[in-house]
């Protein structure tokens, strides 16, 4: 297939070239009564451990948005559906703001995430509406952090293997559920060298790729240890001006079965997609 892919300081790498946003316009130190606590959530070092537990869950749903800034413009994309963190794969339903393109109403686009490879549906001008388009993650050079408009639930919380200068800010209720929120950074080129097999390629694309390596975060765990919220801060350049993105994932209902089948080959699209 033939596809553009622009880098991040070209138009397509704002959030969904879909929808042409940016284009158009380690230590630690715990104070509190949770940091006396043995539950995995009150320890900071959890925090790098987190990827493993969410990988042990099984499954959750999930809700993503993602906040851009640029120019004096701000839109938020956002995003809902379920992980299966087993199978590394995930289907997400993603809704674009009503001006981003343009107009007042678009259809929502529908994600399926997997190892390497991003999948869109209804991705824009030029693509029939029953075919896929199929996107190399490990090719773009945010590494699909910010593409795709969502961030990948298992690669944001696989960055906080590198997470650093963590600091204990509160216990909490989020939905419902008591949480420890933690504060800190974390360093795309460790969290490559760190992370995971499967979502390595990835996370080394936007090592490259981007102009800052620290991200800034906030860790929300529960008290299994499984991040409930992940908050992640991107920095970067586009045609030399500053973009600022906050990527949020929050997941929910554990264990909840989530089906994801990939599309069979007829039905990824083969021609070039309109930007």
């Amino acid at each position: 297939m033939v596809v553009r892919q622009h880098g991040h300081r070209g138009a397509a790498f704002a959030a969904m070239a879909v929808a042409g946003v940016v284009a158009t316009a380690g230590g630690c130190a715990a104070t509190g009564g949770a940091a006396a606590d043995d539950r995995p959530g009150s320890d900071p070092g959890a925090v790098r451990k987190a990827a493993d537990v969410l990988r042990a869950s099984g499954s959750s749903r999930a809700r993503t948005s993602m906040e851009m800034a640029a120019g004096g413009t701000r839109v938020t994309i956002r995003g809902e559906g379920g992980y299966d963190f087993g199978r590394r794969m995930g289907r997400l339903r993603v809704l674009l703001p009503g001006d981003a393109a343009g107009t007042s109403e678009h259809r929502p686009i529908t994600e399926l995430l997997s190892p390497g490879v991003l999948y869109m549906k209804n991705r824009g001008a030029g693509v029939p509406a029953d075919k896929w388009v199929r996107v190399d993650s490990t090719a773009l050079e945010d590494g699909n952090l910010v593409t795709g408009g969502v961030t990948d639930p298992l690669i944001s919380t696989e960055l906080l293997r590198a997470a650093r200068d963590v600091t204990f800010v509160a216990e909490q209720d989020l939905a419902g559920v008591r949480v420890w929120h933690y504060r800190g950074v974390t360093e795309l080129g460790r969290a490559a060298r760190s992370a995971s097999a499967d979502v390595r390629g990835a996370l080394a694309a936007a090592a490259k790729g981007f102009g800052e390596d620290a991200v800034p975060f906030d860790a929300y765990l529960d008290e299994e240890g499984r991040p409930r919220k992940v908050r992640l801060r991107f920095s970067y350049l586009n045609q030399g001006h500053p973009v600022e993105v906050a990527s949020t994932t929050l997941l929910y209902a554990f264990g909840e079965r989530v089906a994801v089948t990939l599309p069979p080959e007829d039905d990824i699209f083969t021609g070039e997609i309109k930007t």
